[in-house]
């Protein structure tokens, strides 16, 4: 009785034994890999409870989730031959596990020495065709856009998919970051005399151009007034021949014309006027 007991202890522990062993669990952040003999049979993708040989068939787990992997600060030389230190990151995510388990033998570490290799090649293949002022001007995303096409579909052939590659920190060395700034600012300076020189040689020509035009403004008006003076003067004289034309009228004229020379000789204290016989002032006294 003992003896059969013991068998039937044993036989339980061994069907629960076997039992957990067919028996696996799959998350929904992961994948699981049925292999048999090392060699993987099947992807479980879904979450759930799944069915396995036991003893003959295993499993191994891969995340399904985003990954982050952090690059190690690199030199990178620019076209014009300028050191500059690349601190970058990835996020990616395994898309086909069976040619992730094939290629990289389910490894993350592999497929992060992958990554690391390929968008360090990129990085440094597009930085050396920028000049550095490039660099600088096109950290807003354009860099990014550049390393990530040149990346391309390299990574497919390892069952990876790179979301996203971005720059933490992309900057000059310490021992020449002072000289770069210091050439910068130099050339926005020369860039900016520039401008201050075109616009001040815009602003002369345009005063140039306004005092031209003013100058013939005047001298066409002045021009119209002495016109227009001449004219008034001509009918003035026109308006005198009309009034005076007449003997009578012409005399008075002539006498109204002779009192206001006369009234205006005598100015001062001096009162005394000599005039001659034949003056036309004293024909006018004399009655003539």
């Amino acid at each position: 009785m003992r003896n059969k007991k013991l068998f039937i202890i044993l036989g339980s522990v061994a069907v629960l034994i076997g039992a957990a062993a067919s028996v696996t669990v799959t998350a929904q952040n992961e994948y699981k890999l049925v292999r048999q003999f090392g060699k993987v049979k099947r992807v479980i993708s879904s979450p759930g409870i799944s069915l396995k040989i036991p003893f003959v068939e295993t499993t191994a787990t891969l995340p399904k989730e985003t990954l982050l992997y952090d690059l190690s600060p690199s030199d990178v030389i620019t076209k014009d031959k300028k050191t500059m230190i690349s601190d970058s990151y990835v996020l990616w995510k395994i898309e086909d596990p069976l040619k992730f388990a094939q290629t990289l033998n389910s490894s993350i570490e592999s497929g992060e020495s992958r990554i690391n290799t390929a968008v360090y090649n990129a990085t440094k293949n597009v930085i050396s065709s920028m000049t550095q002022d490039e660099v600088i001007t096109s950290r807003d995303g354009e860099l990014s856009d550049a390393v990530m096409a040149s990346i391309g579909n390299n990574m497919e052939q390892y069952g990876v998919d790179l979301l996203m590659f971005e720059t933490k920190q992309l900057d000059l060395p310490e021992d020449n970051k002072d000289a770069v700034y210091e050439r910068m600012i130099s050339e926005r300076d020369n860039i900016a005399a520039t401008y201050k020189a075109q616009g001040s040689s815009e602003a002369k020509v345009i005063r140039n151009t306004t005092d031209k035009e003013i100058a013939i403004k005047i001298s066409e008006a002045e021009k119209k007034a002495e016109i227009l003076e001449a004219e008034g003067e001509q009918e003035y004289m026109k308006i005198l021949a009309q009034a005076y034309g007449e003997a009578e009228r012409s005399k008075f004229y002539s006498f109204v014309r002779s009192l206001d020379a006369l009234k205006n000789s005598m100015k001062g204290e001096d009162k005394t006027v000599i005039l001659s016989e034949d003056s036309p002032i004293a024909q006018i006294f004399q009655g003539k």
